[in-house]
């Protein structure tokens, strides 16, 4: 059995409960957006919001407002989780409105950071660690493409799905905006399910992305090795910047592990690290999307 294959078995196994958690956390973010989790004055302040379609399928572009004439931006592909795939709109937005990407986005360039939650998702030790980073290097930004991903059925939905990432979203969006157009700022990005489709384009496409970040990334631990393996061949064998990002009670979390064994043992490089917290979007909000940024920036200089 290959590896998309397996992974794809599992997700028709959990899917059900998969979806109803995750609708579950829609609920809940959809109360934090009413009692001011999301504001779009503020979130997107001296941001510029895109809601384009391109080939049928539909995406939200955000980059900074303001621009040097000649500066080019790191583009970064955002993929999101299961509980978005069920409404075009809803997936389109799932980063902005969901995941807190334009609140992450105010807090990094507004350091030093500070906590917004009682729940404790920051630790003293690395909170002091962002800050000091942000201190010598700040937040520059980047241009984030958030599209609408489908739950693929299969691989012909996943061959299509990447076929359109390189032919006619990351064309578009280099029409759009100051964007760099080589692989080495090209980025991939995706949590949960997004973290699963991610590893299938970026298995397709190694010549279209020089990076990739997984958030709780879903999938079985037996299909770990199976990725490694495609990507390093994808790759050559030469090191590219990864991203393992999880969480203390993430229900993924040994998929992450068992990805950061097989990336090294493949002499892939990849960043591993564990955030306190559970597999919510109030874990996002605080601090998954603000890692995930300052990690994105950090290698997109």
């Amino acid at each position: 059995m290959t590896c998309e294959g397996s992974s794809r078995k599992l997700f028709l196994r959990w899917g059900r409960r998969q979806l109803l958690t995750a609708l579950g956390l829609g609920l809940i973010s959809r109360r934090a957006a009413a009692d001011g989790g999301y504001d779009a004055d503020l979130d997107l302040r001296n941001l510029k919001l895109l809601d384009l379609t391109e080939g049928g399928r539909r995406f939200v572009l955000v980059v900074p407002r303001y621009l040097e004439p000649d500066a080019k931006l790191p583009v970064v592909v955002l993929l999101h989780g299961l509980g978005e795939t069920t409404n075009e709109r809803m997936g389109a937005y799932a980063w902005i409105e969901r995941y807190g990407l334009g609140n992450s986005w105010q807090r990094l360039k507004r350091a030093p950071l500070e906590r917004t939650s009682k729940r404790g998702e920051w630790t003293d030790a690395r909170l002091a660690e962002v800050n000091q980073q942000l201190e010598k290097q700040p937040f520059r930004g980047l241009a984030l493409v958030c599209p609408f991903m489908p739950n693929p059925s299969g691989p012909a939905e996943v061959d299509a799905y990447a076929k359109w990432i390189e032919t006619s979203l990351l064309p578009r969006v280099r029409k759009e905006t100051q964007a760099h157009d080589d692989p080495d700022h090209t980025f991939l990005c995706g949590v949960s399910l997004g973290g699963y489709v991610s590893l299938e384009m970026l298995a397709r496409l190694p010549h279209v992305f020089g990076a990739w970040a997984g958030v709780q990334t879903a999938i079985g631990t037996f299909a770990a090795p199976g990725y490694a393996d495609r990507i390093a061949k994808g790759w050559s064998g030469k090191p590219h910047p990864m991203l393992l990002l999880t969480s203390t009670q993430d229900h993924w979390k040994a998929s992450s592990e068992a990805l950061a064994a097989a990336f090294k043992a493949k002499n892939l490089a990849a960043t591993y690290r564990v955030v306190p917290g559970p597999h919510d979007q109030p874990w996002l909000q605080e601090a998954g999307t603000i890692e995930t940024l300052l990690w994105l920036d950090s290698i997109g200089r």
